[in-house]
């Protein structure tokens, strides 16, 4: 038997879990909650005496313990009042109907909660004073309340929440109570320079951080409950490209348009290397004394925080030996495991609802197992495998017997397994990369980032003059990539400082059967045709590196012009297969508008960079046998 196959779930085998929870009545889900919960609200003291606001929803089914779960998030624990109920309670359904303490709680500074709100609140290593207060400490008195004050509990408590949610659970961990027995990092927030919201590769994330900053502000009159309205920012263009070409500079983005009102925005636009600000918050850096089982989940899509789950996982798993830590990923957009049926992503379909799956089948039975007894432990890694669409489950992470191997460009724009011979010709192809001209990252007008860029079909770009194409020839065999994807480069570049985005292809034989004759998930211009599958190009991966980062984070270094510099850099996992007859495509540029902001091509400090320091580069990629540049893969064996 092959050391995979035994991790093959086929999803057509998914049993539901209903045997120990009861049917939910067909009754509205906010009357299901009030019939079979009771609400409490508290404001639950702190250390240093700030209180937070903490909603309780505790079974009226006294006739056994049961255990907490906990959700500590900046976004409300709304509806407020105890006569006012949630919809729904917990991760999922399940959880609902099997029953337990539902805990939430308003973080420091945020909405009913008293105290001032920190930006990623940076952990305390060594605390001295009961005025050294944080995430973990919160978390900690919190339990050590709910324990004495909330009665008929099991004293197990579980923690989970999605994005910022996520990074407070991570950070409640740290240090954990005792009490605490299981917690479920989702999206977890982790290092914002280092691949997170804020920046890749030190390039910034334009559109997203604008987008996410004009509504998520610091509020003023927590102990109210006051809520500023989300409300969206009115570009003026349905176009975001247009808008954030003519903000230039990107600081107009802060002074003009947000009129320096939130220093949120501040902060993520201006520390543009990895200083102080973003080390004190880099909370892989102290995830020591984990004490409970960690179920870390992410999505292979997601757009926010990608990087996030593996860092928080390889932080635990470095510090913690003994500790349960699993990690979840799926092919899901930001928390898409929580609220979809997880079945496709724009054109792309998965032939399964793996969310359903992942909620039944892994999320639930986890807690149910450290809170309650119930069931068996999760593996190590239990992974979707995109491609061959099936759930796979892995003692270890990379899969034991995954190799690297490089991907090559060549010449004529090849690509393969095969090292370059060197069999003359030209040793780099080049490209002119224009920032007044950059790079769109989808094909079509948009005024958001609509999550299925992450899939996008990049035929749009591989006619460009700007853009570097390499392709395989059609696979003779499955190839399955399992592990981090690693781009190895040799540039030359014109200017003193420049982009290379990355991004590695899925391609499609051009016969590609679609079995309804058309992709009806498209959606991307009204009124379009229906595209046909064929010939597809599916984005995977897709990073930017600033080559002025090449060298260290803290300490940018401009390019020589004309100069071959080695450019490497780590993109997040993946666990895919390239099917035979599809091909295996790798795409480098130089701009990515404006999912990035644009890099002026000399070294400067971007966003104050006026409209004369942008200027165009030669770009070189070099491809020669003593100069390979290639993308690193790690390679699964066929079983």
């Amino acid at each position: 038997m092959s050391f995979r196959s035994f991790g093959m779930l086929a999803l057509a085998l998914v049993v539901a879990h209903a045997a120990h929870s009861q049917e939910k009545p067909e009754v509205p889900t906010e009357d299901y909650v009030k019939a079979q919960y009771t609400k409490y609200e508290y404001r639950i003291p702190m250390r240093d005496g700030v209180r937070l606001f903490t909603s309780v929803y505790v079974p009226k089914d006294q006739s056994h313990p049961w255990p907490f779960m906990v959700d500590r998030t900046p976004y409300s624990v709304a509806p407020y009042g105890e006569d006012q109920y949630k919809k729904e309670l917990g991760p999922s359904d399940e959880f609902e109907k099997a029953g337990y303490i539902f805990v939430y709680q308003d973080v420091r500074g945020r909405y009913m909660s008293e105290g001032k709100f920190i930006e990623m609140d940076p952990h305390i290593d060594d605390k001295k004073s009961k005025t050294d207060v944080d995430d973990s400490s919160d978390m900690s008195d919190t339990v050590d309340w709910l324990l004495a004050h909330v009665p008929n509990n099991n004293g197990k408590v579980g923690i989970w929440g999605i994005s910022y949610p996520g990074f407070y659970t991570s950070a409640s961990i740290i240090d954990s109570n005792p009490a605490i027995k299981a917690a479920s990092p989702q999206a977890p927030m982790t290092n914002l320079f280092e691949g997170d919201d804020a920046y890749h590769g030190g390039a910034f994330m334009l559109a997203a951080n604008f987008g996410f900053y004009t509504f998520f502000k610091p509020f003023a009159e927590p102990s109210t409950g006051a809520q500023t309205p989300r409300e969206r920012f009115n570009m003026g263009t349905p176009n975001s490209y247009e808008f954030y070409l003519k903000a230039t500079p990107t600081s107009l983005l802060d002074t003009r348009d947000l009129k320096g009102s939130n220093p949120l925005f501040s902060d993520q636009l201006n520390h543009t290397i990895f200083d102080s600000y973003w080390k004190a918050r880099d909370l892989s850096q102290h995830m020591r004394n984990v004490h409970c089982a960690v179920m870390t989940v992410g999505g292979w899509y997601d757009a926010e925080d990608l990087s996030g789950p593996w860092r928080t996982w390889h932080a635990i798993e470095k510090a913690n030996p003994g500790t349960p830590n699993t990690i979840v990923e799926g092919p899901w957009v930001h928390g898409g495991w929580a609220r979809s049926d997880g079945a496709s992503l724009g054109d792309i379909a998965f032939n399964a609802k793996t969310s359903e799956f992942f909620r039944k089948e892994i999320q639930f039975p986890f807690f149910e197992y450290y809170l309650k007894g119930k069931g068996e432990a999760p593996p190590e890694a239990y992974m979707f495998e995109t491609g061959t669409n099936v759930w796979r489950k892995y003692p270890s992470w990379p899969p034991a017997g995954a190799q690297p191997k490089m991907l090559y460009f060549h010449a004529d724009g090849k690509l393969s397994f095969e090292a370059p011979s060197g069999n003359g010709g030209k040793d780099y192809d080049e490209y002119v990369s224009d920032p007044t001209h950059p790079v769109p990252f989808v094909p079509y007008v948009t005024d958001t980032v609509p999550q299925r860029y992450m899939v996008e079909d990049q035929r749009f770009a591989s006619t460009r003059q700007d853009v570097l194409v390499y392709e395989t020839d059609p696979l003779t065999e499955d190839v399955t990539i399992a592990g981090p994807i690693t781009p190895k480069l040799k540039i030359a570049s014109s200017g003193t400082d420049s982009d290379f985005d990355v991004k590695l292809i899925d391609v499609y034989p051009n016969d590609y059967p679609d079995p309804e004759g058309t992709s009806s998930g498209n959606k991307r211009i009204l009124g379009a045709p229906p595209l046909h599958m064929g010939g597809y190009q599916e984005l995977l991966r897709g990073e930017p590196m600033r080559a002025k980062f090449r060298n260290s984070w803290e300490k940018p270094e401009a390019l020589t012009p004309g100069k071959v510099t080695d450019l490497e850099f780590e993109m997040p996992d993946l666990d895919h297969t390239f099917r035979k007859g599809h091909r295996i495509m790798v795409q480098v540029q130089s701009s990515w508008f404006p999912l990035t902001d644009r890099n002026p091509q000399t070294f400067t400090d971007i966003p104050h960079a006026k409209p004369e320091d942008f200027k165009k580069a030669t770009e070189q990629v070099y491809h020669s046998p003593t100069e390979a540049s290639g993308v690193q893969v790690m390679v699964l064996p066929q079983p």
